[in-house]
């Protein structure tokens, strides 16, 4: 008797997880879901232009914005924005558990919430923004330096930490090995994010660590290819030119770009940029995949574990990017253009903003394509626990 209801209590638990299983893989198959991190206003916009111009051509395409409450940020805003605007394929959660610098390498009240939305996630990009805390990273506090959101950092590199673990505690196991081919991009601070949550450190100020240089006037004498945003602005604000500068790049021939995406070691595709803190040691896992024209600068890190993890140092997502019409000009004395005629002038730099978005867009896909697979097999696998529980314990 006790054997059959053994038995009787395995073929129930067998026929509600064939109840259960379904209405996930439906979803799955109904939607790809792409996490993103700073849901701001631009970055609503920027995600706009991606969809509306066809660079995150994905069907089913849902977009969760996250972020902590602590942030100084205002979301209402955006949130107000993505209403009026009818992006009925994006939403927003907040997280507030406490999070801080003593915690932030290692498991924590975010645990629970940062596991859930990793895991029913096929994409995640990690966005620009201002100057990580070098406490995080064990450094003294350049004058250089900005602090304007500690809490969004902290929100930040506790995520990535989780994802691919660090320096900071080898045991971590990453969420990543569960699913290492879930594609992660980090962009501008993003990238600088992906490094300093896997244990690496930040070059504080570029200008003056890297090259010397304390004054305006040395820094633009360098010549554009050695400034990572306009130094113009800091002498004429009165003229509204861009903060931005476009540079080209230098791609490794061992690397990424060249590797996956089909470019040569010999192209110098032109890039958006504004920054001026960059990586200087390399987080776990990490290898240098881009640099500045003269080497000194790393423009991309790509993971050598994880293979669609990515961090760019620039900005291949702004919405200003692809809009033909803006004029803009960049110094005083300068000819008004559009970013989009920079890039459209100087190939291969459009086909290098396609092809960087196809890939990210189309790993996604592949993520989905295998999502129900390891769906099912979580499911089977606590089916199977509870049917071999219940053998040793006998039903009572």
């Amino acid at each position: 008797m006790k054997v059959c209801r053994q038995l009787a209590m395995i073929f129930l638990l067998l026929f509600m997880s064939l109840s259960l299983i379904p209405a996930p893989l439906r979803s799955q198959t109904e939607e790809v879901r792409l996490t993103v991190f700073y849901p701001s206003i631009g970055t609503l916009r920027n995600l706009q232009a991606l969809r509306e111009k066809g660079y995150l051509n994905i069907p089913g395409l849902k977009v969760t914005g996250v972020y902590h409450v602590r942030e100084m940020t205002n979301y209402e805003e955006a949130r107000k924005y993505a209403r009026e605007n009818d992006l009925d394929w994006f939403s927003f959660k907040a997280f507030s558990a406490e999070i801080g610098p003593e915690n932030i390498f290692k498991a924590n009240g975010l645990t629970p919430e940062l596991t859930e939305i990793i895991r029913n996630s096929d994409g995640i990009i990690f966005f620009g923004g201002p100057d990580i805390p070098p406490a995080v990273w064990g450094d003294r506090t350049s004058l250089l330096s900005v602090i304007e959101d500690p809490y969004r950092h902290y929100f930040e590199l506790s995520a990535i930490f989780h994802l691919l673990g660090g320096y900071q505690d080898p045991a971590f196991k990453p969420l990543l090995a569960e699913n290492p081919e879930l594609p992660v991009l980090g962009i501008c601070l993003g990238a600088q994010s992906l490094n300093v949550g896997t244990g690496g450190t930040l070059i504080q100020d570029i200008w003056s660590e890297v090259y010397g240089k304390n004054y305006v006037e040395d820094i633009i004498a360098l010549g554009p290819d050695r400034w990572h945003n306009n130094p113009f602005i800091k002498l004429r604000p009165d003229l509204r030119l861009s903060g931005y500068n476009f540079h080209w790049i230098r791609l490794l021939p061992d690397g990424f770009f060249v590797k996956k995406l089909g470019f040569s070691p010999d192209d110098r595709p032109r890039i958006l940029s504004s920054h001026h803190q960059a990586i200087k040691k390399l987080g776990q896992g990490f290898k240098v995949v881009a640099t500045s024209p003269d080497g000194k600068i790393v423009e991309a890190i790509h993971h050598t574990r994880f293979p669609n993890v990515l961090g760019i140092q620039f900005h291949p997502e702004h919405y200003r990017l692809w809009d033909q019409n803006l004029q803009v000009k960049f110094q005083p004395d300068g000819a008004p253009t559009s970013y989009w005629e920079i890039l459209n002038s100087n190939p291969p730099s459009l086909e290098f903003h396609r092809k960087l978005w196809a890939w990210f867009g189309e790993a996604m896909k592949q993520n989905k394509a295998k999502a129900a697979p390891r769906a099912s097999t979580r499911a089977w696998s606590t089916i199977m626990s509870g049917a071999v529980f219940f053998l040793i314990t006998g039903w009572r």
